[in-house]
């Protein structure tokens, strides 16, 4: 008699996370190409031929897996191991994508710049991307059915921490037109003098960098350090591996250490804090420092390296500001008034 699902495995979700590796570096070695060469306008590329081949391994992984256990009995909704459902959706919606995009150029031109990454049809591409790499963090979710039986090792976790890094990149590349490892607004000497109009319009551009990318990067975060007992220096491999795959495109490699001790400083508050959901206070505080922490080793690089630009006033609040984003995200894991402890009731 057949189980309900095809067996999961940890090699499975190691296939899935370097084919992964494949498709997303694609992606990124792509942007790095239309940041350095300007004049890039050809859709046949090596760079688009590094990412389109890495979708095609993955698709071809995940559709042979399902093929072969259709041939052995499952029906097409139980054909992929539990979690893996939907990256088979994000497949689809990939393909009907490219579809799309390609009728989208024929009606309203070729998009440049920002354009391309706000398309409708290459969101559409982004949500199926997402989908796809995001397959072993899903497997590893759904794998487990009591807090016994979670798993708190680098070897079974591995796959899924390279995941989730895959996800956060994913939308950090989509976000790059507001990400602080892209344009340095508050550095010294980044932009030439400008009017006084001009300066504001970069500041609050430099700001509203901060904010958003707290929000992308702090989601993911406070999702898998409550589902997991996260080995020591987890957050430091997803910050440093995110940081690394950003500062690629744009020659920024001098953030990568920073965000490597904020990832390692979000390890030691957690291995302090011990933050939970039935530790409510604690978690507040860790998500409110992790971002402070990371925008203070930021700053701390620039002023370093180029100096910074901005007055104080601005960058520490631009720094406290980012902890107030993730502070907020937390009430969104605990609400205030249904936390699991009456004692804690009315904490913060």
């Amino acid at each position: 008699m057949l189980a309900p699902r095809p067996p999961d495995s940890l090699a499975y979700d190691w296939a899935v996370a370097l084919l992964g590796f494949w498709f997303l570096g694609g992606l990124f070695l792509d942007g790095w190409a239309h940041h350095h060469i300007p004049e890039l306008e050809s859709f046949f590329t090596p760079w688009h031929a590094v990412f389109y081949s890495g979708f095609l391994a993955v698709a071809a992984f995940l559709m042979a897996s399902a093929i072969r256990n259709r041939g052995q009995g499952y029906s097409w909704r139980q054909a992929v191991p539990r979690g893996y459902e939907h990256a088979i959706l994000g497949v689809l919606i990939f393909l009907a994508g490219g579809l799309g995009d390609m009728v989208w150029h024929e009606l309203f031109g070729v998009e440049a710049d920002i354009e391309a990454l706000l398309s409708p049809t290459h969101l559409i591409l982004a949500l199926g991307g997402t989908l796809m790499v995001s397959g072993p963090l899903g497997a590893g979710w759904q794998r487990q059915r009591s807090p016994q039986e979670l798993p708190h090792g680098w070897v079974t976790l591995l796959p899924q921490l390279i995941s989730v890094t895959f996800v956060l990149s994913f939308w950090s590349f989509m976000t790059q037109f507001a990400h602080p490892l892209v344009d340095t607004w508050a550095a010294a000497g980044y932009r030439p003098p400008a009017p006084r109009g001009i300066t504001m319009l970069r500041q609050a551009l430099g700001v509203t960098g901060f904010l958003l990318q707290t929000g992308i990067l702090m989601g993911p975060v406070l999702l898998i350090m409550q589902r997991w007992r996260l080995p020591f220096g987890s957050l430091g491999l997803v910050f440093a591996l995110n940081a690394t795959l950003m500062s690629f495109m744009h020659d920024q490699y001098r953030f990568i250490p920073a965000a490597a001790a904020a990832g390692l400083g979000a390890d030691l508050l957690i291995y302090w804090l011990k933050p939970t959901v039935v530790r409510p206070r604690a978690l507040r505080v860790f998500a409110c420092t992790v971002p402070i922490g990371y925008y203070a080793c930021y700053y701390l690089v620039l002023a370093v390296t180029q100096g910074i630009g901005w007055s104080v006033h601005l960058w520490t609040g631009s720094i406290v500001l980012s902890g107030v984003v993730g502070l907020l995200l937390s009430y969104l894991l605990v609400p205030p008034f249904q936390e699991r402890s009456p004692a804690t009731l009315l904490s913060f």
